[in-house]
């Protein structure tokens, strides 16, 4: 691990990518590598919730942060055990409070995530409730560090590609950056380790390397986090509910460039673009991340 990252990829962990056979454009052998990709089941006490395609890493922080994106662990909630069996490809959360969720699995909406990742259709209801911190700042100055920091960091998307990133970050530092075969699985792994650590989200800055989509909008909203960032693009769901939120909502954030199509006041103009290094259009150079 290196920087300021409290976690960061493994690109070296054996168990999340495998060595496979084939053949390239000449006929000729090759070998490459290719991200695992494994079922993972997730009861919240006796209930059986969802199954999940995963890496498998970090399975405790994807199941707390999942249920918690689904408004199904509430505040209060005293989380009392987390058990995981690799074997069996399951991951059990065990709460003090007795939960039933019969009704609210019923009313499932799949979303544009990879995946097939799906928000729950109630969660909407909270959504609206939420007020993001008004007072948080985003110095382009940080922006411009955070970018070159996350699109230089070692990862399982350089080794194996197929692969999404997010990365929580205050001011001019990346935190955490998790991956996953869906991005919502990444936003889920943070989640859970903001609630298994209790870090506050008032004062952060969520990117993402996928699209600025409804459902990216709505998870870093339930958060609570009041910037997202993203080197993609944006879709117009995505950007009425940001707006409607109060999120500020930064795309296309590539070298000096960037758009900003919601919560425009928070940006602090203390660093000039002509003072930024552009990152070519035509070549992903290495050490970027993937656009879609």
């Amino acid at each position: 691990m290196s920087g300021s990252y409290v976690l960061q990829p493994d690109p070296e962990d054996s168990r999340l990518s495998t060595s496979v056979t084939g053949i390239d454009q000449n006929g000729q052998p090759v070998e490459t590598r290719v991200v695992t990709e494994k079922p993972l089941t997730l009861y919240l006490n006796s209930q059986e919730v969802v199954t999940m395609m995963t890496i498998g890493d970090h399975p405790d922080l994807l199941a707390v942060g999942y249920l918690k994106n689904q408004n199904m662990l509430a505040e209060d909630d005293v989380i009392t055990g987390i058990d995981h069996d690799d074997d069996l490809d399951v991951v059990v959360v065990r709460t003090e409070r007795e939960t039933n969720f019969e009704e609210k699995l019923k009313k499932k909406v799949r979303t544009s995530g990879c995946a097939q990742g799906t928000v729950f259709g109630d969660v909407m209801d909270g959504f609206d409730t939420v007020q993001l911190d008004e007072d948080a700042r985003l110095n382009t100055s940080w922006l411009y560090a955070l970018t070159k920091t996350i699109n230089t960091t070692p990862s399982l998307y350089l080794e194996a590609g197929a692969i999404h990133g997010c990365v929580l970050c205050q001011e001019d530092r990346a935190l955490v950056y998790m991956e996953d075969v869906g991005r919502h699985n990444a936003v889920d792994k943070i989640a859970g380790w903001m609630v298994l650590n209790d870090i506050p989200a008032h004062d952060k800055i969520f990117y993402t390397t996928g699209r600025l989509t409804s459902e990216m909008v709505i998870k870093t909203v339930m958060m609570g986090i009041p910037i997202l960032v993203s080197r993609s693009g944006f879709t117009a769901w995505g950007v009425e509910l940001a707006r409607k939120a109060g999120l500020t909502l930064i795309g296309r954030a590539r070298g000096k460039r960037f758009v900003a199509l919601s919560g425009h006041d928070r940006i602090v103009f203390d660093m000039s673009a002509s003072d930024v290094e552009d990152e070519p259009d035509t070549a992903r150079r290495k050490g970027s991340v993937p656009a879609e």
